[in-house]
């Protein structure tokens, strides 16, 4: 049974746009590849880290939500390990609740944006 999971991962900072995207799809296709269906990606950008990793002050982060088999997970994490360019990743569960409030949330943005983006009417 395909299970509700969300992981987020932080890139080192030294990294080139071009090799952040580059990493990125490389745990996306590990996950398409091992049968996970990919439900909503965000890529938070550059942040600054709360503590120092690594002498580094800030990071890539990028959160990926997904549906897909309990032994995935592992085969994810050792990746994630594997990977100097990845600076610190954390997995979960998501149960009923939190697949309900992410879609709750990715509607409000979306509202919000075609908002944004109709012209004013009031006059």
């Amino acid at each position: 049974m395909l299970k509700n999971y969300e992981t987020v991962f932080i890139m080192t900072p030294v990294l080139s746009d071009e090799q952040m995207k580059e990493a990125v799809g490389k745990f996306q296709k590990l996950l398409k590849d091992k049968g996970a269906e990919i439900v909503h990606e965000d890529h938070w950008g550059l942040r600054k880290l709360a503590y120092p990793i690594q002498k580094k002050t800030s990071g890539f982060y990028h959160l990926i939500e997904f549906k897909s088999e309990g032994s995935l997970i592992n085969d994810l994490e050792v990746a994630f390990k594997r990977d100097e360019r990845i600076l610190r990743f954390l997995s979960v569960s998501l149960d009923k609740h939190a697949v309900a409030y992410n879609e709750k949330k990715r509607l409000n943005k979306k509202a919000a944006a075609i908002a944004a983006t109709e012209p004013n009417t009031e006059a």
